[in-house]
């Protein structure tokens, strides 16, 4: 790819494709749609013209998807978002570019785009494009400048007033959702915050005492790994005098707070025990336990589980480990270094999880720590780990940065990341090696891709250096091979040599059950067929059934970080409230 000639304004270029890439939409000619994309190209379209998430490569793909389904979006106007941030030049995953974000209406609503332009034998075309539908005309968001017209603003003299509406609206004693979330932590409230301001009737149940409970009652130490600066939440960022990085308890009173400026309806101590898809009637039959042993049934059209990637503990079963004589218990409920003071500890896992709780027992006090490595692990130190929200320096409005980052087709986001990777490792060259002179296995992820593309195909297997790698490299916390390990007894670990690691307590930082296994254990098998693979990229590079359409109607699920629940709590709620609208069927 040339570079993009600097004498000519970024604005009329840009403008110049738009207007030869809408007329090539409305000529609906395969040819000359392809002419305006770059020999590498990709298009990620979220919802505008395909009412799903999917990415195209080459130009002749791309065209004949956008030819496919012009007919039904009949996209229209397209020009620079004059409100959002000008086009500019960029440096994407290594390639220089103008980078654009644009608007343009469709038959449903208003749409954004970025599209990033670069030079080829003289002439503009696109390298990437991400086009996205912004709103459901009729049926905006009124927090986008519309206010309520009904009763919210009336003084009801002699009436209900906002307490009893809401207390009404919470009870659900005259009637059902439409939407039934599972899970009250940032996936659970970022969907319920998006659905409830697009007028969609959703109740969140959680099975905790209290919302934000599944935070509190992980380990003591437990902080946030990534900035506060890219995790608000919607509608309601952090406060400015926010730590860099949240504890989880702060984080966990936030999510109380945020339920309740938000006016969403949870039930906690309230737990799915079971539900099947009624295909006559179109809707779920679910069977809700509450915390008074009684149980409620609700024949909701949606059920959105939203309990996370890290969900049920997984508690392998290991040789030996039924007769050993301390203590065991998983990462996410071992509760504080405080109380093993004095106490040999053996961590099996190396992930996050078992990085943390390893630290939290050596600084408080623990008489022995030992990591058990089951399988190779990326390390990057803390620093170097928020490389990938550079966007997020950017001096543009926050929810262009919400734009761009979700703008990015996979095989972009990979080679971004590749990079990132690569620089990381540079950057911490001393730590690495200083790792594997201790016999710690690490790894760079597939591809060399890093630990953002691990999270999303496998939901771990990397740790941001907060302090317990040093420790494992100057030998304050021991470091064994799984592979080394015979099987396990009253005393410890038995080694395959014949020695013994004795310990006191084994934590088992192992990970938890997926989504896709939950919604097979509490919906049945078939549905759980139906719905196929949950998490992961597919050939495309798009999440298996996140944020989209399942094999099974009316189950979606939603999960991540606070930067993707934010994201794409929008991209889910758009495609629930089609469904109501019956825009989709």
């Amino acid at each position: 790819m040339d570079g993009i000639s600097t004498d000519i304004p970024l604005a009329a270029t840009t403008g110049a494709w738009l207007g030869d890439f809408e007329a090539a939409l409305a000529a609906g000619d395969a040819a000359q749609i392809a002419a305006l994309f770059a020999g590498e190209c990709h298009w990620r379209d979220i919802l505008a013209f395909t009412w799903d998430l999917h990415t195209t490569s080459g130009a002749s793909q791309i065209a004949k998807r956008l030819i496919a389904n012009l007919g039904r979006t009949a996209p229209r106007g397209l020009a620079l978002a004059a409100e959002r941030t000008p086009p500019r030049r960029v440096q994407r995953a290594g390639t220089e570019a103008i980078e654009a974000i644009f608007r343009f209406e469709s038959s449903v609503g208003p749409c954004n785009g970025v599209v990033r332009l670069v030079s080829e034998g003289g002439e503009t075309r696109a390298w990437t494009l991400m086009t996205a539908l912004d709103e459901i005309r009729g049926h905006e968001d009124p927090a986008n400048g519309a206010r309520w017209q009904d009763v919210d603003w009336k003084r009801n003299f002699g009436g209900e007033n906002w307490l009893d509406r809401r207390n009404r609206a919470r009870a659900y004693a005259d009637r059902d959702p439409a939407v039934l979330v599972v899970g009250a932590a940032q996936a659970g409230l970022t969907i319920a915050a998006r659905l409830t301001l697009l007028g969609v009737d959703t109740l969140v149940v959680d099975r905790e005492a209290r919302i934000g409970d599944s935070w509190r009652r992980r380990y003591h130490a437990l902080t946030l790994h990534n900035e506060t600066r890219v995790n608000h939440l919607p509608y309601m960022p952090f406060p400015p005098s926010w730590p860099v990085f949240i504890p989880k308890d702060m984080l966990a009173n936030w999510f109380e707070i945020y339920a309740e400026a938000m006016e969403l309806n949870v039930w906690t101590q309230t737990e799915l025990v079971g539900g099947t898809w009624d295909e006559a009637a179109d809707c779920w039959d679910v069977r809700l336990a509450r915390e008074d042993g009684t149980e409620r049934r609700m024949r909701p059209r949606h059920i959105v589980f939203a309990n996370g990637v890290s969900t049920t503990p997984i508690m392998p079963e290991l040789p030996g480990l039924e007769a050993f004589g301390g203590a065991v218990r998983h990462s996410g409920r071992y509760g504080s270094g405080l109380d093993w003071r004095g106490k040999r500890a053996l961590v099996i896992g190396t992930g996050t999880s078992g990085h943390d709780v390893a630290q939290d027992l050596c600084v408080s006090g623990a008489a022995e720590v030992t990591l058990v490595q089951r399988s190779p692990t990326l390390i990057v130190s803390l620093k170097e780990a928020q490389a990938p929200y550079a966007l997020y320096d950017e001096d543009i409005p926050f929810e262009d940065k919400d734009l761009i980052a979700a703008s990015f087709p996979f095989p972009v986001y990979r080679r971004s990341h590749q990079l990132i990777t690569a620089k990381n490792r540079e950057a911490d060259r001393e730590l690495l090696d200083g790792l594997k002179r201790r016999g710690f296995r690490l790894t760079s992820g597939e591809d060399g891709s890093g630990w953002q593309i691990m999270y999303q195909s496998r939901g771990g297997g990397y740790y941001f250096d907060a302090g317990c790698s040093e420790m494992v490299v100057d030998g304050r916390i021991g470091l064994i091979q799984f592979g080394d390990i015979e099987r396990f007894g009253p005393e410890g670990a038995i080694m395959k040599d014949g020695g013994v690691r004795p310990a006191d307590l084994i934590v088992l930082a192992t990970g938890y059950e997926g989504q896709a296994k939950a919604a097979r254990r509490l919906l049945g098998d078939a549905v759980g067929e139906r719905t196929g693979r949950v998490w992961g990229f597919d050939e495309e590079g798009e999440l298996y059934g996140m944020w989209r359409p399942t094999g099974q109607k009316g189950l979606w699920f939603h999960a991540g970080g606070l930067a993707q629940c934010r994201i794409f709590s929008k991209v889910l709620a758009l495609q629930i409230k089609a469904r109501e609208l019956c825009i989709v069927t």
